[in-house]
C-alpha cells in the first residue's frame, strides 16, 4: 500500500514541476533566441531499513533544445542574428560573463550597446561603447561600425567586435536568468566561425503544438496520480472496515 502511495504523491508532485517548465516554454513562444527546456522523470529508490521497495518519481531539466529558431527580417540595423551555431557573448547581472541569442540589441543610457534585457554585449576588450550622435552598422564578423549624424557623415569609426562563441553543448548551462554560462566558470573563447546577419531576428524554438499536447498530457497523468491516492484510501478504509468487523 505504502509503495503506491509514495509512488503516487511523488508522481503528482513532480508532474506538476514539469507542467511549470512546459508552461514556461509557451510563455516564451514569441522572446527572441529563446531556447526551449527539455524535462524527463527518472525514478529514485528509497533507501533505508528493510528492502528497497519504495521509489520516488523525480523530475528533471536534462538540456535544453539547441536547434535554431525561424528566422524573422526586420531591417533595422540593431538587430542580429547568429547564423548557425553560437553565442553572443553578453556581461551578466553580475559582472560575469554570459551567452545569448537574442540579438534585439539597443544604446542604453550610458551609451553601451546591450540587450533588451539591460544585459551589455562583449567585445574584445570589454563592453562596447557606442558615441553619441551616430549610424550604427553591424558586419557579418560582428565588427561593429559607427557613422557620426553630424559634421563629417562620411568618417567611419570602427567601435570594436562583438564576440561570438560557439562552446559545446555539453560545456554550457542555463541560469535561471535565461543566459548561458560556461560551466567550468572559464570564458568561452571566440571563434572567428561564428557570423551574425545583420537586420534579422531569430525566434524562439518553441514547438507550440507540441507544447499543447504535452500540457495535456500532463494534467491527465496528474489526473491519474490523483486516482491512484483515491483508489489507495478506498483499499485502507475497506481493510479497516474489514479488521474491524472481526
Amino acid at each position: 500500500m505504502d509503495r503506491l502511495i509514495y509512488t503516487a504523491m511523488t508522481g503528482a508532485e513532480h508532474l506538476l514541476n514539469q507542467q511549470a517548465v512546459v508552461a514556461h516554454n509557451l510563455a516564451n513562444v514569441n522572446t527572441t533566441g529563446f531556447r526551449a527546456e527539455l524535462s524527463a522523470f527518472r525514478a529514485v529508490p528509497i533507501v533505508g531499513d528493510g528492502l528497497n521497495t519504495r521509489t520516488f518519481v523525480i523530475d528533471s531539466t536534462i538540456g535544453t533544445d539547441l536547434t535554431p529558431g525561424t528566422m524573422q527580417q526586420t531591417g533595422r540595423s540593431l538587430d542580429v542574428a547568429v547564423q548557425g551555431p553560437g553565442f553572443v557573448a553578453v556581461q551578466a547581472n553580475d559582472g560575469t560573463e554570459a551567452y545569448t541569442r537574442s540579438g534585439d540589441f539597443e544604446v542604453g543610457v550610458n551609451g553601451l550597446l546591450q540587450t533588451r534585457a539591460g544585459n551589455a554585449v562583449l567585445g574584445d576588450g570589454g563592453p562596447l561603447a557606442i558615441p553619441p550622435d551616430s549610424t550604427i552598422t553591424i558586419a557579418p564578423d560582428g565588427t561593429v561600425s559607427v557613422i557620426p549624424t553630424i559634421g563629417i557623415p562620411n568618417a567611419v569609426s570602427i567601435v570594436g567586435r562583438i564576440k561570438l562563441v560557439n562552446p559545446a553543448e555539453n560545456e554550457i548551462v542555463r541560469g535561471g536568468d535565461g543566459l548561458f554560462r560556461m560551466k567550468s566558470a572559464i570564458p568561452a573563447e571566440t571563434d572567428a566561425n561564428v557570423t551574425v546577419a545583420s537586420g534579422m531576428l531569430e525566434g524562439s524554438n518553441v514547438n507550440v503544438v507540441d507544447a499543447m499536447v504535452r500540457l495535456i498530457e500532463n494534467a491527465r497523468q496528474f489526473d491519474m496520480q490523483m486516482k491512484m491516492l483515491q483508489s489507495a484510501e478506498s483499499n485502507s478504509a475497506q481493510a479497516t472496515s474489514v479488521l474491524t468487523a472481526r
